[in-house]
């Protein structure tokens, strides 16, 4: 779906919720009883729960954690309500999940800092008028040593061991902490609390959101549907998204990064970005492939499109089409960018052409600023820089347009 999408489906029939709600899933335990949810919903117009957990581990939420966001406002425009879930307690346990070794502990003042950050983002897609925020600490905090322990008797170790992740480092050999069997179960546990009807989760979740169900049985409730949905490959096309692989869009980046991070897609991960996170059909999803395959359609306006479409979920249609033009400036006729910025620099004789390209911000050091050059990456007015060694002599009321690499420029003003 849409990202904002504005469609309402209040009265959709539940085979029709159904068909929506599954499209893209992964894992739908069950199929019969969350059609047996819908129409119990529909037919006595009570909206049902719907609840997924985020831990606030890091501030950015990014692309990966938006095709779940996408379903939650799938969801609300079906007419059910959502609970945001924000893990600040289970954060400072440490998901184990898809992990080879014990993750590292964060302390509460880390995991406060990025809970805020999480309640402002989540509602560039979220209803906010639809959405309770609620932190697993409210209860988990209140819990004593006796109701934890009794919480950790709910579940056993041949079944944490059946586990994926903890299984491999069993049999590996590699330590297992106690603290992190308490995930689970207090991720379950949050379930229990919450009386939540359905879960939602990427696919190495499934096996928490399982024990919710459980959990849930064991208190006498109706055990939660779970949906998990795909984990999504970062700008490297390798490993997941995430900002410890620096291969991530956050949804807070701004507008000329999100356009720019795009368009660094290779074209097969191209299409994975399309068929996850847009409103695009299958059916049209397989003529846009063919139309690349026959030349119809180009493939830099097609990853365009795609940009553009983030930064318009994020922002606005006027910011996504400026950066469009933006880049066609830098890339496709080698203009400057309409929003360049500005860097003033007193005149000076003899100035190193690496220490001007290190002080107005378009390299981190002289020695990266002398590798661009030796790249031939370093313009000064559309003339290439070759020696790396120049010394400029900067004259008051002097202006031209340094450039760096393929995408930064600064336009060097000499003051008086």
């Amino acid at each position: 779906m849409n990202i904002k999408s504005q469609n309402n489906y209040l009265n959709c029939k539940p085979e029709d919720q159904l068909e929506r709600i599954r499209f893209n899933s992964v894992d739908l335990v069950s199929e019969e009883e969350l059609l047996r949810k819908l129409k119990k919903s529909f037919k006595e117009k009570k909206p049902l729960k719907i609840k997924a957990g985020f831990d606030p581990s890091r501030p950015d939420l990014h692309l990966g954690h938006v095709i779940v966001l996408n379903k939650l406002k799938l969801f609300q425009d079906l007419g059910h309500h959502v609970v945001f879930l924000i893990g600040d307690f289970t954060a400072q346990i440490g998901d184990p999940s898809g992990l080879d070794k014990t993750r590292p502990l964060l302390n509460a003042k880390e995991v406060k800092q990025n809970a805020e950050t999480y309640s402002r983002q989540v509602f560039k897609i979220l209803d906010s008028h639809k959405t309770k925020v609620r932190f697993n600490s409210e209860w988990m905090n209140k819990m004593s040593a006796v109701d934890l322990i009794h919480l950790a008797g709910q579940h056993t170790v041949a079944r944490m061991l059946e586990r994926d992740d903890f299984s491999k480092r069993f049999k590996k050999n590699q330590p297992i902490c106690i603290h992190e069997f308490l995930y689970p179960l207090v991720q379950g546990y949050d379930s229990v609390v919450l009386e939540s009807d359905v879960e939602l989760g990427a696919t190495d979740q499934l096996f928490n959101l399982l024990v919710g169900r459980e959990l849930q049985k064991r208190k006498g409730q109706e055990p939660q549907c779970v949906l998990t949905f795909p984990l999504l490959e970062g700008l490297d096309g390798v490993r997941k998204m995430s900002k410890s692989y620096n291969n991530y869009i956050a949804i807070e980046d701004s507008p000329k990064e999100i356009f720019g991070k795009t368009m660094k897609l290779s074209d097969d991960l191209m299409f994975r970005y399309y068929e996850l996170l847009t409103d695009k059909t299958n059916q049209e999803l397989k003529q846009l492939k063919e139309d690349l395959k026959t030349g119809k359609a180009h493939p830099m306006k097609v990853k365009m499109d795609l940009a553009c479409f983030f930064v318009e979920c994020f922002y606005d249609t006027a910011t996504a089409e400026k950066e469009r033009e933006n880049f066609k400036n830098i890339f496709s006729r080698q203009e400057v960018p309409s929003d360049i910025q500005k860097y003033t620099v007193s005149p000076a004789e003899d100035f190193w052409i690496c220490h001007l390209i290190c002080e107005s911000g378009l390299s981190p050091s002289t020695s990266e600023a002398r590798r661009l050059i030796q790249g031939r990456a370093v313009e000064i007015d559309g003339e290439k820089v070759q020696d790396s060694n120049l010394k400029m002599n900067l004259k008051a009321g002097d202006e031209f347009i340094l450039k760096a690499g393929k995408r930064r420029f600064v336009k060097i003003v000499v003051g008086i």
